[in-house]
C-alpha cells in the first residue's frame, strides 16, 4: 500500500507540474494573448514559435523542460529504490498534463518538449540520441511533426534496448511514444498529403510558409 500511495504522488506531482504550459503562460503574461488563438490552435513550441517568435520562445523552452525536470527529480526523491520507474511515472505524467491542462480548460499541447526532459532525466545516452535524430530530420525536411515522432519512437525504442529487464519504465516509454503520435494523427496525414506546414527560427520566413 505504501507503495501504491508513492506512486499516486509521482503522478499528481507530474500532471499538476505539468499543467504549467509554457506556450500559453508567456503569451498571457508576457504577450497579453493566448496562443491557442493564434495559428493552429495548439499549446505548444512550435505554433509559439511561428505565431511570435524572438527571445519568448525560449522562455517557453525554459518553463516546459523545467517543470519536466523538477517533477521528475521529485519524484525520485519519493521512490529512491525504483528511480527509472520514478522517471517514467512523473514523465507520462506531465506529458498528460501539458496536453490536458486543468488550469487552461484540458487544451494544451503535444507533449513533445516535457518527453525530451524525461529522457534527459532517464538516461543522457538516450536523450542524445534521440534529441540528434530530432535534429537532423527537422534540419533536412523543416517538419517538426516528422522529426517529434521519429524522435518519440527512438526514445521507445531504446528506453527498451536499455532497460529489457524493467518492462514498466519501457512500457511507459512506448506509451508515451504512442501518446505523441495520436496528438500528431493530424500532422501525419498532412505529412501524406504534402500538406504539411514547414517551420523556421523567424517569424517571417513562418509568415512566408503559411502563404
Amino acid at each position: 500500500m505504501d507503495m501504491v500511495w508513492k506512486i499516486l504522488a509521482c503522478v499528481a506531482i507530474g500532471y499538476l507540474l505539468g499543467g504549467f504550459n509554457g506556450a500559453i503562460l508567456i503569451s498571457r503574461i508576457k504577450l497579453h494573448e493566448d496562443v491557442r488563438e493564434k495559428g493552429s490552435g495548439n499549446a505548444g513550441l512550435t505554433n509559439f514559435l511561428r505565431s511570435y517568435g524572438g527571445w519568448a520562445t525560449l522562455l517557453v523552452v525554459v518553463i516546459d523542460l523545467g517543470k519536466t525536470i523538477l517533477a521528475c527529480w521529485l519524484a525520485t526523491l519519493i521512490l529512491p529504490e525504483h528511480r527509472e520507474l520514478a522517471v517514467m511515472i512523473a514523465g507520462i505524467s506531465i506529458q498528460i498534463g501539458h496536453i490536458f491542462p486543468v488550469y487552461f480548460g484540458f487544451h494544451g499541447g503535444k507533449g513533445v518538449l516535457s518527453s525530451a526532459a524525461v529522457a534527459i532525466m532517464l538516461d543522457w545516452r538516450i536523450f542524445v540520441i534521440a534529441i540528434s535524430v530530432f535534429i537532423l530530420l527537422f534540419f533536412l525536411t523543416r517538419f517538426v511533426s516528422l522529426g517529434s515522432i521519429v524522435a518519440m519512437c527512438t526514445f521507445a525504442g531504446l528506453t527498451a534496448a536499455f532497460y529489457p529487464d524493467q518492462p514498466f519504465v519501457w512500457g511507459l516509454a512506448v506509451l508515451m511514444a504512442l501518446i505523441v503520435i495520436v496528438t500528431h494523427r493530424e500532422n501525419i496525414s498532412r505529412l501524406i498529403h504534402g500538406k504539411e506546414r514547414k517551420t523556421y527560427f523567424h517569424k517571417e520566413k513562418n509568415e512566408r510558409a503559411a502563404k
